[in-house]
């Protein structure tokens, strides 16, 4: 019989198999941006190593900022796989050479995510460092407004209206993605008549929960984010008419009871507007 350290499961499996459950959390810096008024934004992100599992870490001695309060504002909510800028810290104009270091334990593995004003890490929120068009610097970005009323229950369901705009009817509908020359109908492999068949008895592994996107129109998207509570959400969503900023009708259910934290960013793909809700369900 081998006998591990009862770390070991926790760890990054060097084999590349893919685990529903049981395995760590790493927070990491996705870089910084600056402020209109001097300040500077530290963006956050994570990888959830299971593929099923949802992790739970309140804020404490398991989650928190090492420089300044210990709650920044960072998730105690952990969907499956990886999630970039889910949250950000805004740090002053003269922060300098200093250090935010993120440590999130998650069964008794300890990780960091540090984060400083280094040159290489300054991203731009928007394009991404990329040349904008004239059509995405003529763009303002959408605008997103949010009432809800709950119903009791413990999978309550919260009815909220968004009311988005978008100017001067920009940008305008994405782009489909075009296939490279030789490439528009993809290969097809076929296994051979004799190939064996799994076994029936060999588990299939199953995604986990993500959040919830729900298309508006042809531009704008609206996504849900849980970053505080017991469990998932998910929305569905009765639009407004095609070509008018009418209000959209959205269906939140909540998976478990208890006080939610959401994050609801409404995009047109290259701006955004988001606002947190805060919603308990009994």
């Amino acid at each position: 019989m081998l006998s591990l350290p009862a770390f070991a499961s926790a760890q990054a499996d060097p084999f590349n198999f893919r685990f529903t459950s049981g395995q760590s959390v790493a927070p990491f810096f996705d870089g910084w941006s600056r402020n209109p008024d001097g300040t500077f934004e530290m963006h956050f992100g994570y990888i959830n190593r299971n593929h099923v599992e949802e992790v739970h870490v309140p804020i404490g001695a398991d989650n928190l900022l090492e420089s300044g309060a210990e709650d920044q504002g960072q998730p105690t909510f952990f969907y499956p796989r990886v999630h970039r800028q889910v949250f950000s810290v805004t740090v002053p104009a003269d922060f300098g050479d200093r250090e935010l270091i993120w440590s999130l334990t998650v069964r008794g593995q300890r990780q960091q995510a540090i984060a400083w004003l280094d040159a290489v890490w300054e991203i731009d929120p928007i394009l991404r460092g990329r040349e904008p068009t004239d059509e995405q610097r003529a763009n303002r970005a959408p605008s997103l407004s949010i009432s809800a009323a709950a119903a009791p229950g413990p999978r309550a369901a919260t009815r909220a209206v968004t009311a988005a705009r978008r100017a001067a009817g920009l940008p305008g509908p994405r782009r489909p993605r075009v296939r490279a020359r030789g490439q528009e109908i993809p290969p097809a492999l076929q296994p051979p008549p004799d190939e064996p068949r799994a076994p029936v008895n060999v588990p299939v592994l199953r995604s986990g929960t993500r959040p919830s996107v729900v298309k508006i129109d042809d531009v704008l998207d609206v996504t849900w984010t849980v970053l505080r509570g017991p469990g998932s959400v998910a929305v569905e969503a009765d639009p407004p008419e095609p070509g008018t900023d009418g209000p959209a009708a959205m269906a939140v259910t909540f998976s478990k009871p208890g006080d939610y934290l959401l994050r609801v960013r409404l995009s047109d793909g290259h701006l955004f507007d988001e606002h947190e809700l805060t919603v308990s369900v009994r």
